[in-house]
Parts: C-alpha cells; structure tokens; sequence
C-alpha cells in the first residue's frame, strides 16, 4: 500500500515504485473533504495516475470538520487519525500490512524542530521503518523517501516531465507544520547562514545511536518485578538518566502517550519518599509509589 494524496512527493514515490519494478501496488488516497472541488480534482489526478500505472486505487471522503466538532481534536490530530482508520481499512481489504509513505527529508527536520519545541526527549523525528497500530490494525510503516531533500525530488520529477498536485493550502501559515515550514526554518537558515536541515537530522541520527545504548541500560538495569511493576530498590542507585529511561521505557509499553522531560522528572521523584506517591499522567491514569513498587493505575 502507498499513501498518495497527488502532491510531489507521494507522487514522486509512485512513479519511482513503477520505474523499480514494483507491480503489487495499492494506491491509497483519503479525501478529508478540506478543499471543496479542489480535494475532487485531487483524487481524480490520484485515480488517474494509479489507472495508468497500472495499481489499483481505494479512495475514500471523510468530512474532518464535522469530526474535529464531534470528537475536540485538532486539524492534524483528525487528520492522522482518519488516515490511520482509512490505511487500517485498506490494509484488511487488500490482507496487506505494509504501507509506504512518502515523507522526505524536509518533512523530517520539520518533525525534529516541532518535537523540541513541544518538549520531547532529544531530537526525535520519524523513523525509516516502523510498526504502528491503526485503528486496531498493526501496519509496518516504510519511508523511503526520508533521506531524500523536497528539491531533489522536484528535479527528479522536472527531469520526467512528470506532473503533480500543489497543495495551495500549504502556503497558508495556519498550522504549525506550515508555520515552521514557511516562517520558522528559512528564518532560521537566514540566522544560522546555512541549511539547517542537515544539522537537524544529522543530530537525529547522534540521538538514535545514544538510545540504542540507553535501551541496553534499561535492559541491564531489570527494574521490572515479576508483576511488570518497577522496583525502586533496583532503580535507587540507577543514574539520573537512566532512571528517566527505565520510567520512560515503563509508560510506553503501557501505551502511555505524550512524554516530555518535566512529567519524566516528575515521576523520577516517585524514587524519593519525602516526596509525594503519586503522578497525574496523560488520559486520566496514575504512576504510584506503594511498598516499594512504582505501577500505572
């Protein structure tokens, strides 16, 4: 399954699977219905291309606004989550669980700069594979495009006479990726004098391998009781960091979202009994201190 909307880059994607020879394809296209008769020609553009190519396309309408009015979320929180129930539907039609996305490396410096500005723990930004769950539905995520720059690939398709879809909507600053992407990140190569993008994702890469040694830690440490709960007799001597670590390492495996350095802090505290026993946590739930054992509730 590829994930195309018409713009450059998801289009570029299509036309290189073609060209290397890839003939089990599924082209997968949502309408989030933003755009009027413009999101029609989209998927008429997006149809079209998969017909001539040869793969076959499932396209979906979904009315987002009326699902940020029922459900609270924000505009890309709507969005992903339409996308993900959508490929999780394609990906049970078609009994496939991979799916092929066209982010670039542009994207991914965008991903990187946002997630410091929210908090997050080192230079985090989008990985070349992973495993996702969608709608319930666990999907193998592939990125093939990620260490690839957006002029690189105008110039690839310019070389083809290969067309593709603008976007006109991404020139409008009123949403955080577009902000940083028209505003933040040319401002910031005007102060810097340089691309910065490079520096963003070269930092990404340091942060990946720094992991990679705090995942063995977390390993060596074995600060997990027989009952998944952590043990602060194990962690008492732990190193600063690698509290964090074990803590962080807890909350993911029980798919608790939206980590960042000070609710970490925070619950490193729990490790201190003058302090208080318990930590509020995002979607209503607890970390506690209780008899030497630190769990969720």
């Amino acid at each position: 399954m590829v994930g195309v909307s018409g713009g450059l880059d998801s289009t570029a994607l299509l036309h290189l699977l073609k060209e290397e020879g890839f003939q089990k394809v599924v082209v997968c296209h949502l309408n989030h219905g933003l755009r009027g008769a413009e999101s029609a020609r989209d998927a008429k553009f997006v149809r079209q291309i998969g017909k001539r190519l040869g793969y076959e396309v499932m396209s979906e309408i979904v009315d987002l606004v009326s699902i940020m009015q029922v459900s609270g979320e924000s505009l890309e929180t709507a969005g992903r989550n339409a996308r993900h129930a959508f490929f999780a539907k394609c990906g049970k039609e078609q009994r496939s669980r991979l799916l092929l996305l066209a982010h670039h490396a542009d994207d991914q410096a965008e991903t990187i700069l946002w997630n410091l500005l929210r908090g997050s723990l080192g230079y985090r930004g989008m990985r070349e594979i992973s495993e996702l769950k969608m709608d319930g539905k666990e999907i193998t995520v592939v990125r093939p495009l990620l260490g690839v720059r957006k002029v690189e690939l105008v110039e690839w398709m310019q070389q083809r006479k290969l067309s593709w879809r603008e976007d006109a909507t991404n020139a409008v600053n009123d949403v955080v990726r577009n902000r940083l992407r028209n505003e933040a990140i040319p401002l910031l190569d005007e102060i810097a004098n340089r691309d910065i993008t490079p520096n963003l994702i070269r930092a990404a890469e340091i942060d990946s391998e720094w992991r990679e040694l705090l995942d063995w830690g977390v390993s060596a440490a074995s600060a997990t009781d027989p009952q998944g709960r952590l043990h602060t007799g194990a962690m008492k001597d732990l190193p600063g960091v690698l509290s964090r670590a074990v803590i962080a390492d807890y909350l993911k495996k029980l798919q608790v979202e939206n980590l960042d350095w000070r609710l970490l802090e925070r619950c490193v505290e729990l490790l201190d009994v003058e302090k208080p026993a318990s930590v509020n946590l995002p979607g209503g739930k607890r970390l506690r201190r209780k008899a030497g054992r630190i769990f969720v509730e």
